[in-house]
């Protein structure tokens, strides 16, 4: 593999995306975006004591959305729409390899993404010199973002040399990230609602008469009583949500707490709503008038601390997959090539 055919391919398939008016108007308008969501988010965290740390995980958050809703169409259709205009069979008979071809439409579709990281950047210093942004929760929160936008860009270079159709493969793309965004936390609320278990609820009270007090001086207690009620079982499928770049990006993400054990920002609060999913039902619940204490319940730093991160697995699901594809794609792209589609344009 050569480094400056390399190049050259990265240069050329860059200069055929950027060259169009209509991509920059696309980065305008994700400016514009930035620019309201910012300003929403400023209003939002005023109340907060660490502002900028509230402001700088919606708008990580915002870019990774956005990334997913634009990528699929920037990276669906690099290969086989090059070979529809003409332009893959030129490059073929160069000394340009398979190999590089295909990981130069990569290259090329995650630098495309990251641009939406680097429009990004000043409303990122914004949020940081409003205060209380941790340097570790951007350090992890970017590194964790690129490479989400590479795996988005790798699975579609890898459908667009599968699938034969730019349109399909955009289509095809957009299903795919689909169902790591949406279709995760639809198989984690169905799966956890179908696998349910019985708790059983005892309590007891004072016995009051027809107006609501006490029949004696002091209150009699009186018999115990239960029932049992089914809850629906979410510690059994959490992990389903692992995969999901929302909750990779937040789990990653070290979590900062304010002194009452509640997060600061939206990684926090997401972390911490997908790792409670881990803590199953008590089989039973026990609740005494006659013997009342108040309750405790664990705060959301100590919900966050006895579970376990589950980040690491989502993103190696989401890299063998992406590495699939790409392979994948590759092989229908390498020549001479013993079959093709019917109606494949070859030059």
């Amino acid at each position: 593999m050569s480094g400056n055919r390399l190049g050259t391919l990265v240069r050329l398939d860059l200069t055929q995306r950027v060259r169009s008016v209509a991509w920059y108007v696309l980065l305008g308008v994700f400016a514009a975006l930035l620019v309201l969501v910012t300003a929403l988010s400023l209003l939002a965290f005023s109340y907060s004591d660490g502002v900028g740390a509230g402001v700088y995980s919606v708008v990580v958050f915002v870019v990774l959305l956005l990334v997913v809703l634009v990528s699929p169409t920037l990276s669906g259709n690099a290969i086989n729409g090059d070979r529809d205009a003409a332009n893959l069979a030129p490059v073929q008979v160069t000394l340009a390899t398979t190999a590089e071809i295909v990981l130069a439409k990569f290259l090329a579709a995650w630098l495309t993404g990251l641009s939406f990281v680097a429009v990004a950047v000043p409303f990122m210093l914004v949020a940081a010199l409003s205060g209380g942004v941790d340097p570790l929760v951007v350090l992890v929160s970017l590194v964790i973002l690129i490479v989400e936008i590479a795996i988005v860009a790798a699975i579609g270079v890898g459908l667009s040399g599968i699938v034969a159709r730019p349109l399909f493969s955009v289509a095809v793309t957009y299903l795919v990230v689909a169902a790591l965004v949406v279709g995760t936390p639809i198989a984690f609320g169905l799966g956890g609602a179908a696998i349910r278990t019985d708790v059983t609820q005892s309590y007891r009270s004072y016995v009051y008469d027809d107006s609501g007090l006490p029949t004696t001086n002091p209150p009699t207690c009186g018999p115990w009583e239960s029932y049992s009620y089914e809850v629906p079982r979410f510690d059994t499928v959490w992990w389903l949500l692992s995969a999901n770049p929302f909750v990779i990006l937040a789990d990653a993400t070290p979590a900062r707490f304010s002194t009452g054990g509640y997060p600061e920002d939206l990684f926090g609060n997401f972390a911490v709503l997908v790792r409670g999913a881990q803590i199953p039902p008590e089989d039973s619940v026990t609740w005494d008038e006659c013997a009342w204490a108040p309750t405790t319940q664990s705060t959301p730093e100590e919900i966050y601390s006895q579970t376990t991160p589950s980040w690491f697995v989502g993103l190696a699901v989401q890299v063998v997959l992406a590495g699939a594809l790409l392979w994948w794609g590759g092989s229908r792209t390498r020549t001479p090539s013993r079959t093709l589609p019917p109606g494949t344009r070859i030059a």
